[in-house]
């Protein structure tokens, strides 16, 4: 089934593709949202947000996801539950096929599809992301004073995130699965030299212990001196070699980095970076390199990632996207119309 052509699709429905859904709706141009494989984005996962502007006592982050919802539904904004499995923006209007079997096609996309923090899937890990375990210390880092927290991985946010921890933690832990870090030299000295950041080297977690009314209590972790213990623990001649053992922690916060949910644009030619995130045209736009492409949120920057700067870029793609459409106007009309014209094939 093919809709009718749309003004715009937003695809992706966290605080990126509602801050767009929002501005959207208020320059008429009644926006599609596409809610996506994680409605809500990762501040569902998150229980309570004391950074958000205009929230001086907090706000829980799925509290915040429905409020911006019924903001952009009281503007016209239209919610549908839907996952784009293929794109075609080779001509406009856009031809956009879901995974469902259905199609639908519109002028402009704002692409706001954000970015999933990268997982153990270990036991306990669903139970417990938001209640003491975490994948973005700035989020919260406060709600663990004076907690023993350990950071899982070995790059630069890892690093960056033990730093930050620090300012709240009664210790913080980096937990690697090796001896070498990923960190660049300047983030790796820094934190080796944190009288407040301890390692455990050659070390990995197998389970997250807790529950969601006392939150994370403890992890399970095996360690093996030549690194890589679980690979280890796999193998018959070797699993005897690795130590199993439990540490009691009060949080947990995974650092081992975010895949952009970008694979509907894998063949198209809107560029992505080495990593999958969308690269946008120079200076503050969120333009990109395809005209009515724009991009918001998590899945063009993998620097910031905060729900507020989110919000941010999700106004500019949707006052970019009101822009470009209004100037083009004219030529999509035409477009369409020989589209409309163009004699099926037999």
């Amino acid at each position: 089934m093919t809709e009718n052509v749309r003004d715009v699709v937003i695809a992706g429905s966290g605080v990126a593709g509602l801050s767009a859904a929002v501005y959207a709706a208020r320059g008429d141009l009644e926006p599609l949202v596409l809610e996506g494989d994680e409605p809500g984005g990762q501040l569902t996962l998150t229980t309570d947000v004391d950074n958000f502007l205009g929230f001086p006592d907090g706000v829980g982050g799925h509290e915040l996801v429905e409020r911006g919802k019924e903001q952009a539904r009281s503007f016209g904004a239209e919610f549908k539950h839907g996952i784009i499995a293929d794109a075609d923006l080779s001509e406009r209007p856009f031809t956009l096929e879901l995974s469902s079997g259905d199609t639908i096609e519109t002028r402009a996309m704002i692409v706001a599809s954000g970015a999933s923090a990268r997982t153990l899937g270990v036991p306990g890990e669903d139970d417990l992301m938001g209640f003491g375990l975490s994948t973005c210390a700035t989020c919260d880092g406060a709600f663990h004073r004076g907690d023993d927290i350990i950071v899982v991985g070995g790059g630069d946010a890892a690093m960056e995130e033990a730093d930050f921890l620090t300012k709240f933690a009664d210790s913080v832990t980096v937990v690697h699965r090796r001896e070498d870090l990923r960190a660049s030299d300047l983030l790796a000295r820094r934190a080796r030299d944190n009288e407040d950041i301890e390692f455990m080297w050659n070390a990995e977690v197998t389970e997250i212990l807790g529950s969601q009314d006392e939150g994370v209590s403890g992890v399970s972790v095996v360690q093996h001196p030549d690194g890589h213990p679980t690979e280890k623990l796999e193998d018959p001649e070797r699993a005897d070699e690795v130590e199993e053992f439990e540490m009691d922690v009060g949080g947990v916060f995974y650092a081992i980095g975010h895949v952009p949910n970008t694979e509907f644009l894998e063949d198209t030619p809107v560029e992505l970076d080495d990593h999958g995130y969308l690269e946008t045209e120079a200076g503050m736009t969120s333009e990109t390199g395809v005209e009515g492409v724009f991009a918001a949120g998590d899945v063009m920057d993998p620097e910031y990632q905060q729900a507020i700067t989110a919000a941010g870029t999700g106004s500019m793609a949707a006052l970019d996207a009101e822009e470009w459409l209004t100037a083009n106007a004219g030529e999509a009309a035409a477009e369409e119309s020989a589209t409309a014209s163009t004699p099926a094939d037999d």
